[in-house]
């Protein structure tokens, strides 16, 4: 269009008038989104360009200017004396190209009170308006301001209306719902309610652990088929734009893991301090995987997370593995002289990798200290027992791997036990490295003893035992003595474990030691319901040798559980219960202990601590006692149990699969292992394509 009203212009103005006039309908049109083919289709924005057309060359020269009305009509030669080939020759090329060359300026309807009697009010400036419903808002165009056409609006879009009266309109346009401003409704576009929706569908087959692929080839198309079914097939074919696509969900949760972990580092860099947990494992695929978990405030509660997940592609050294975490420290400027704690696996007296990083992260950060873990305590001092104990065990074992080994007969064994109405069908493999392994293993033996009676050939060598009630009786006594301790190990698991949790599950459970072996010296089995029942099954009593082992097994697991689990006089108990302290700990100064007054005087503070929890109970006080809070909360940072390390290989292992060998599991251990949900808003505001290809 420019190129044509050019070629018109050449003839009637010099190269300056012409140049003028190219200058500014170019940055006429720059300034409409649309491009000029579809502003010539649109009828008002057409006599907009030939309005601004008709002002700019009126500007540049005092003549006045032939208006071409019409395709029949001829070009007057007012402006300049040109020749009658010439000005034929304009003509020509005007009607050839169908071209309106300058026109006047658009007619501007103007407002007129009748037509509220249509139910119309105007909009906008009152010498060109817009024509507003008063009934939907909707707001048309100045062309609109017709009666006719408003009539027509009233009749067809609110028919129910079209009879009332001028008053009827003008009290609904005084109505105070109709004087407030008018609110801007924002509307996501199609590209980006779907890139929204493919980032939270991307997040929850991180959460579940599914393979990339699923998005593509489940989850889309039962999408389609539940909002076909729902609503119709409209709706329907925009889940087409939702991209869900192997690359394009690794995408997603990329960008959602390093939204969470953008967000732990700035938790850890406002924190006043921090304690890790670390542990390394080999994966499916041979890589050595290093699981690093942090435990800090935030908004008055303890938080725990994971810091880091990474694999070590060289030797996994105690020096690789520091300098893995103190990359990321660096990388992220986290001071080391936050970290308060290190947890492990290693001991003290343990020399290997894991206590090799641990010493480097004390070097880096003096004032940290390093912690067992006391599930590893545990399951240590639970392993010695007598001989003729230990000989029952084993044999327990070779009898289940003698089954379990052979998968035929566990097939027979299953169909024996559904004829004989057994409660279950399969024994349990006994593993050393399963904490709970050997408790469950040896009670589903012991409910099993008649149907494995039945079973076993009598070839093997071990089918005697389970006619030998002595040996009955042994294995009774090990699947309730196992139980228990299962139990006590399992509240020692989960998350805001604290160190005071868990020496009390242990001093509990010293007590009810000393208690079990004074009451078998007693020859009373009541504590052990298992042996219990078998004894009043049989009508027979426990020979003295069995209960000397029993007794010995007891008192040999409290003085060694005593010697993995000393008990100390620990200066931090008013952290545990600060209204039982009447005198000032050792821990506290001067000051401190003024403050620990204060807190134990107030009467809310004293309901608070019966409701929360020891952790969000010290984290909730950080604002009034400040001094006195933070010294608590440095004390129950530290963590006391392995628990999340080992749940976090569980997940690794689940996740990373032999059919999925080349999976980076990283993003996904940060989506599955986090406490902070990713904020997607926040990421598809960052993109500035909002709908990526696959």
């Amino acid at each position: 269009m420019i190129a044509h009203l050019l070629c018109i212009l050449s003839y009637n103005f010099n190269i300056f008038v012409i140049l003028n006039v190219y200058s500014k309908l170019t940055m006429f049109c720059a300034t409409n989104t649309l491009p000029m083919d579809l502003l010539l289709k649109q009828g008002s924005l057409k006599q907009e360009v030939e309005s601004f057309c008709y002002q700019i060359v009126s500007e540049s020269n005092d003549q006045k200017v032939g208006i071409l009305q019409s395709e029949d009509e001829q070009l007057q030669p007012s402006v300049s004396k040109k020749s009658e080939g010439e000005l034929s020759r304009v003509k020509f090329m005007s009607n050839s190209n169908k071209i309106t060359t300058f026109s006047k300026k658009p007619k501007r309807r103007k407002y007129d009170e009748s037509y509220l009697s249509f139910g119309f009010t105007y909009f906008g400036n009152r010498d060109a308006p817009h024509a507003q419903c008063v009934l939907c808002k909707k707001i048309l165009s100045n062309s609109s301001l017709a009666p006719s056409k408003l009539r027509r609006h009233l009749e067809t879009k609110h028919a129910a209306y079209k009879d009332k009266d001028i008053s009827f309109f003008k009290q609904h346009l005084d109505s105070p719902e109709n004087n407030k401003p008018p609110t801007p409704k924002i509307v996501n576009t199609d590209n980006e309610s779907a890139t929204e929706a493919s980032y939270n569908v991307s997040y929850h087959i991180a959460l579940s652990g599914e393979a990339h692929t699923i998005g593509e080839l489940l989850i889309k198309p039962c999408a389609k088929d539940v909002v076909m079914r729902m609503f119709d097939e409209q709706y329907s074919k925009k889940i087409d734009a939702v991209q869900l696509s192997n690359s394009t969900v690794a995408r997603r949760i990329k960008d959602l893991a390093a939204d969470i972990e953008e967000e732990l580092v700035c938790r850890l860099k406002i924190c006043d301090g921090f304690s890790l947990q670390l542990d390394e494992s080999a994966d499916v695929s041979g890589l050595a995987v290093l699981l690093v978990f942090v435990r800090y405030r935030f908004n008055k509660s303890i938080e725990e997370d994971l810091l880091l997940c990474e694999s070590l592609q060289s030797n996994a050294t105690g020096e690789e593995i520091f300098n893995c975490i103190n990359s990321f420290m660096q990388k992220h400027e986290i001071e080391w002289e936050k970290c308060v704690d290190v947890c492990s696996d290693a001991s003290r007296a343990m020399d290997g990798k894991i206590a090799e990083a641990v010493t480097l992260i004390k070097y880096v950060a003096p004032e940290s200290t390093s912690s067992h873990c006391l599930l590893y305590r545990h399951a240590l001092a639970v392993k010695i027992m007598p001989t003729s104990l230990k000989n029952v065990l084993d044999q327990a074992v070779q009898i289940i791997n003698y089954i379990k080994a052979r998968p035929h007969q566990s097939r027979l064994l299953k169909i024996l036990c559904e004829e004989m109405g057994a409660q279950h069908t399969a024994l349990l493999l006994n593993t050393e490295v399963r904490w709970l392994s050997r408790g469950k293993v040896l009670v589903r033996l012991f409910e099993l003893r008649r149907e494995l009676l039945v079973f076993m050939d009598s070839a093997f060598r071990l089918s005697d035992c389970l006619t030998n009630s002595s040996w009955l009786l042994r294995l009774a006594y090990l699947a309730d003595i196992f139980t228990k301790l299962n139990e006590v190990n399992l509240s020692m698991q989960g998350k805001n474990v604290t160190v005071f949790t868990v020496f009390d599950k242990m001093s509990s459970l010293l007590r009810k030691l000393e208690f079990w072996a004074s009451s078998v010296e007693e020859e009373n089995f009541d504590c052990f319901p298992t042996l219990s029942d078998f004894l009043t099954e049989i009508n027979s009593t426990v020979d003295k040798d069995i209960c000397s082992a029993i007794v010995q097994h007891l008192r040999g697991l409290r003085s060694t559980l005593l010697k993995y689990f000393p008990v100390t006089n620990d200066s931090n108990t008013w952290v545990r219960n600060p209204f039982t302290v009447t005198v000032k700990p050792a821990s506290l100064v001067a000051r401190d202990y003024e403050s620990l007054i204060d807190l134990t005087s107030d009467s809310q503070v004293k309901q608070n601590f019966s409701e929360l929890s020891l952790n969000d109970f010290w984290s909730s006080l950080i604002q009034e006692y400040p001094s006195i809070a933070r010294r608590a909360v440095r004390v129950l940072l530290p963590f006391a149990t392995m628990h999340l390390c080992e749940t976090g290989f569980s997940y690794y292992a689940a996740t990373k699969t032999k059919y999925r060998k080349r999976l980076d599991a990283a993003p996904h251990m940060r989506i599955r292992l986090s406490n902070i949900t990713p904020n997607i808003k926040r990421i598809c505001d960052k993109k500035t394509q909002k709908h990526c290809s696959h």
